[in-house]
């Protein structure tokens, strides 16, 4: 699989309407996990964040939200962040504007009915959003995307790779991507306590989007 690790200065220049990073002169960092909750990695993650007093913004599938309404309210107990990341995670380019819009309307439904509350963030599945998908969204989001992707999904990836270049592109103002889904489960808990050592150790504060 083909990915970036870290997404290169020019990008967010031509996307400037996304968010790609915070302020770089400020040692925080902005650590966020998609496609949860799923039992058996979301609340592995919240465990590992709890230890270290550490706090993370999730993007939430809301059919995940509907299956698992307990883990969804745990994550916001626990004084985290949510983020709307579709009903289906679906993928922008696939569908009409229409469609993609009443996906997300879906999800906000899910955090409203489980949870109470309306996130006004939000992370397109795959990082796939049209022009018409994109203007349509921002009057009611702020739209979140990346510049250090962690790369847990690439089964090809050692944990070793992952968490080596994970660190190396980490910098201030820092958003990374991490996935508390089924599929990176097991890189996830190799990578993500020496990660979080590794936040400790250079004296980074992780915040919340």
């Amino acid at each position: 699989m083909v990915f970036i690790h870290h997404i290169p200065s020019l990008v967010p220049k031509i996307f400037s309407k996304l968010i790609w990073h915070k302020d770089r002169d400020k040692p925080k960092v902005y650590l966020t996990f998609d496609d949860g909750p799923v039992p058996g990695i979301t609340d592995f993650v919240l465990d590992e964040l709890g230890k270290r007093e550490m706090r993370a913004t999730f993007f939430m599938v809301g059919d995940n939200i509907r299956k698992h309404p307990d883990l969804a309210r745990r994550v916001v107990e626990g004084g985290h962040s949510v983020g709307n990341h579709t009903q289906h995670h679906v993928k922008g380019f696939s569908l009409s504007s229409q469609d993609y819009l009443q996906d997300v309307a879906r999800c906000q439904s899910q955090f409203q009915e489980i949870i109470g509350i309306s996130p006004g963030i939000f992370r397109p599945p795959y990082g796939q959003l049209t022009n018409g998908q994109l203007k349509s969204l921002l009057p009611d989001f702020q739209i979140y995307m990346w510049d250090v992707l962690s790369g847990d999904f690439d089964k090809q990836q050692s944990a070793e790779v992952c968490l080596a270049k994970t660190k190396k592109y980490t910098q201030n103002g820092s958003i990374i991507v991490f996935h508390d889904q089924q599929k990176t489960k097991e890189i996830v808990q190799e990578v993500l306590s020496p990660f979080l050592d590794y936040l400790v150790l250079m004296e980074f504060e992780t915040a919340i989007l």
